[in-house]
């Protein structure tokens, strides 16, 4: 082998090959088989392997020439494989061998130890510290900017301006704390870092580094979960938000957001392919399609669908990714499907949120609102849905006392303008027929709602529990939809629809859609229950009762849904968790099973 080619072979390094070396070893009269563990590459890192003679080699030796076990036929004695290994690795020869590949390629040795060179190598070296103090400091104002959702540029970011904006405001004062800082902000003439170039270029470098390092983790961890959603940024452009969520080297559960993918519709195909694209390159490995074990997303029906919808698509690929909703938010998104259906019903939403906003935006009104109903109307949000159902029963409740409120506000002439316009509309919001139709429905709906989600709240579940709660929901949801009928003899007799052209048969439909609507998707959003039932197997106030009687069901559940798990070792390990109390009053029951 030519010096060139041995260049070239060190540039690029030992290779780690997948070998699949076995050895059938006995020891006191009992048969046991070896196999090799990957893990020894990462140990000692001469290591290195060939696929065609399936055995292990040294790096430094194959190219300067060494021990013939380890330079020619290969090692695969698995059994002494460890001794073989510390007895190479303090070798005379392979540790001259070592140096030998350290050295080769490099300046002569002897230039290196010239006392000018070693100043001119010293100073070079000072700079390249001091080079990439400064940039830890930008790098450190950008994040800062970054984490407060700061612009980084300004109106004007000459050094004689007056308001040159937060990021360089902000370098600016770290220089007055920092004297190397300052120096170079004083004596640089080309890297400063304000311009906008080389902070899109320090952007793009952070978030080069933040995908490795999370691809890293992804690919060493054993389980990961994604999120995904569809959402249009300024440009109104449709983009996917792909977002993972795993356990890391310190054993916690984090979640990471990994990038935006354009797409260019929001088919069911377009966004699978996009989440599939970006999977294969993180995970491209046959290992990579079992450790993907959830998948979560909106409740949209071109995500969920059971046979064309994204999870379908994903699940294709990726046997082991359940679709799995967050059962605190469950119930909301259920309500939330029902409004986007149904212009009608989205349109109640909104109307209803305007009328606790009108209040809460203003003290003023908030007082007058005390002074009648005594009791504030809890503020909307556009994604907490649970706030709009309380807000529905007491806007049901105290409807003539909000109408009489209202109009006080009209007739008082201490209220602008803006507040008397927008007062008069929820008067005749609260007198219009179709909102009191709805407002109507959705009391009747929500007790319901709250059955179900605290059932779903407790500990001690198992699937057959949450079958059950969920047959009895779509029981009772039914009974109201066969009560929608009789809906019009329960509204208030001088309320009148503001749509003239609208008919009470029409609201009757649409209600009864709306409960449909609601049915489907609880029975969908529920079929998946065995990650319940495996949780209940980590809450720590459960393991007393484990303890006395081992949950063989649950487990066996566990595995069948998770099938990479190895039920005897796992039983194991809940075993011996069960059995210690000081584990029984501890928290996060998941992260004890990382001690093993």
């Amino acid at each position: 082998m030519t010096p060139e080619d041995k260049l070239r072979v060190k540039a690029l390094g030992p290779e780690k090959p997948d070998i699949h070396i076995e050895q059938s070893a006995k020891d006191w009269g009992k048969g046991y088989t070896c196999r090799f563990a990957r893990t020894w590459f990462d140990k000692m890192e001469w290591l290195t392997a060939s696929s065609s003679k399936n055995a292990l080699f040294c790096f430094p030796c194959l190219l300067f020439g060494g021990e013939v076990s380890w330079t020619r036929t290969g090692v695969t004695d698995l059994k002494h494989l460890a001794e073989k290994i510390k007895r190479h690795d303090s070798s005379e020869s392979h540790l001259t061998n070592v140096l030998k590949l350290s050295l080769f390629g490099k300046s002569n040795i002897a230039l290196q130890l010239n006392v000018s060179y070693c100043k001119g190598v010293i100073k070079h070296n000072e700079e390249v510290d001091k080079n990439r103090y400064i940039l830890s400091k930008l790098i450190d104002c950008v994040k800062f900017c970054g984490a407060f959702e700061l612009a980084l540029r300004g109106h004007d970011e000459t050094e004689e301006s007056l308001n040159p904006g937060v990021f360089r405001g902000l370098v600016d004062f770290v220089s007055s704390i920092d004297s190397a800082m300052e120096a170079h902000w004083k004596s640089a003439t080309v890297f400063k870092g304000t311009s906008r170039t080389i902070q899109n270029e320090l952007l793009d470098c952070m978030l080069e580094v933040t995908r490795e390092t999370i691809v890293q983790q992804l690919r060493s961890t054993d389980y990961v979960a994604i999120h995904a959603d569809d959402t249009t940024d300024v440009s109104t452009k449709t983009q996917s938000v792909l977002v993972f969520r795993y356990i890391d080297g310190n054993s916690k559960v984090v979640e990471r957001f990994y990038c935006f993918s354009y797409l260019k519709d929001s088919s069911a195909d377009t966004i699978s392919a996009a989440i599939l694209n970006e999977l294969n390159l993180i995970l491209p490995e046959q290992s990579g399609k079992e450790k993907l074990i959830a998948q979560s997303y909106d409740g949209a029906s071109v995500m969920r669908g059971a046979s064309g919808g994204v999870q379908k698509k994903i699940r294709d690929i990726y046997p082991n990714a359940h679709y799995v909703h967050c059962y605190a938010h469950q119930l909301n998104l259920i309500m939330e499907q029902a409004a986007s259906k149904i212009s009608r019903v989205r349109i109640f939403f909104k109307e209803l949120g305007g009328i606790t906003a009108f209040f809460s935006r203003s003290p003023k009104r908030t007082e007058v609102l005390e002074q009648i109903v005594a009791r504030r109307i809890p503020r909307g949000s556009a994604t907490h849905w649970n706030f709009n159902i309380r807000a529905i029963n007491i806007i049901h409740e105290h409807r003539e006392d909000l109408v009489e409120c209202i109009k006080s506000i009209t007739q008082n002439t201490t209220f602008d303008s803006t507040s008397v316009c927008e007062a008069k509309g929820f008067t005749r919001t609260l007198e219009d027929k179709e909102f009191l139709f709805f407002l109507l429905l959705f009391h009747s709906i929500k007790p319901h709602v709250n059955i179900l989600y605290n059932q779903l709240q407790k500990r001690d579940v198992d699937t057959l529990f949450v079958q059950r709660a969920t047959s009895d929901f779509v029981i009772s949801i039914n009974k109201v939809r066969e009560s929608i009928d009789n809906l019009d003899s329960e509204l208030p007799h001088d309320c009148q629809f503001t749509n003239r052209k609208l008919q009470i048969s029409t609201l009757i439909q649409e209600g009864k859609e709306v409960c449909d609507i609601i049915v489907v998707h609880a029975r969908e959003r529920f079929a998946f229950t065995r990650h319940l039932v495996s949780a209940t197997l980590l809450h720590s106030e459960l393991f007393q009762k484990h303890a006395k009687c081992f949950p063989s069901a649950a487990l066996n559940e566990t595995v069948d849904a998770y099938p990479m798990l190895t039920k005897s070792r796992l039983r194991t390990e809940l075993s011996i968790l069960y059995g210690r109390q000081d584990f029984h009053q501890a928290t996060g029951g998941a992260r004890s099973l990382y001690i093993f």
